[in-house]
């Protein structure tokens, strides 16, 4: 028999990623079944599991991507140099989440991803590793602040850096069950907090300003 090229074999698993991301927005992850997914992509349960042997390994391979892709996004906005200002950065981070949190986007399963891990342990694992990685960009990038003189020094960057984290899936859940917030508020949202010095002593530069 002729081997199955790597072409056809990518382009099924695509199928069936397709299928599982339609059925996954159309009726949530929890709710979504195996024979779902098969009816979806329209194979067989034999052909679906030559690929992938549970649905969670199909919600990480769907996920995997879109945070792929952000892990990427942000080590650039991170190493950019100079550095650049924060309210610049969370902007950019921003847009890119509003990119994919459309009808189809699949950050639109990251919360239902997140549910998912506070009780699925394979799935706590993968996410725990992911928001992991994910913070250790806001720290490196804390730790360039504090060396270019944006931070004072002595700034504790591993608390700076869990709580710069903390702000964009904020901005996703508000963009996606409110769908009344936008990239350039939560900019000017930031230089207002500083500008109004709620954030006790001296006004910081977050905008790449120092006092």
């Amino acid at each position: 028999m002729p081997r199955v090229s790597e072409e056809h074999l990518e382009r099924r698993r695509r199928q069936i990623l397709d299928a599982a991301r339609a059925c996954f927005i159309r009726k949530g992850v929890h709710e979504t079944s195996m024979q779902d997914i098969f009816a979806e992509a329209g194979l067989s349960a034999g052909a679906v599991y030559r690929y992938f042997k549970s649905k969670n390994e199909i919600i990480e391979a769907i996920t995997s991507t879109t945070i792929g892709d952000l892990h990427l996004f942000l080590a650039e906005l991170v190493q950019a140099d100079p550095v650049l200002p924060l309210d610049e950065l969370m902007e950019r981070m921003a847009r890119r989440a509003a990119a994919l949190s459309g009808e189809n986007g699949t950050i639109r399963l990251a919360p239902q991803a997140w549910s998912l891990a506070m009780y699925d342990p394979d799935l706590h694992v993968y996410v725990h590793d992911n928001i992991v990685k994910l913070r250790a960009y806001w720290v490196a990038y804390t730790e360039r602040c504090v060396a270019a003189g944006l931070m004072p020094p002595g700034t504790d960057v591993e608390a700076t850096g869990k709580t710069l984290f903390g702000v964009l899936p904020g901005f996703i859940l508000q963009r996606l069950l409110l769908g009344d917030i936008e990239p350039e508020e939560l900019r000017r949202g930031l230089r207002a907090v500083v500008d109004a010095g709620l954030l006790g002593g001296e006004r910081a530069g977050l905008a790449g300003e120092t006092t």
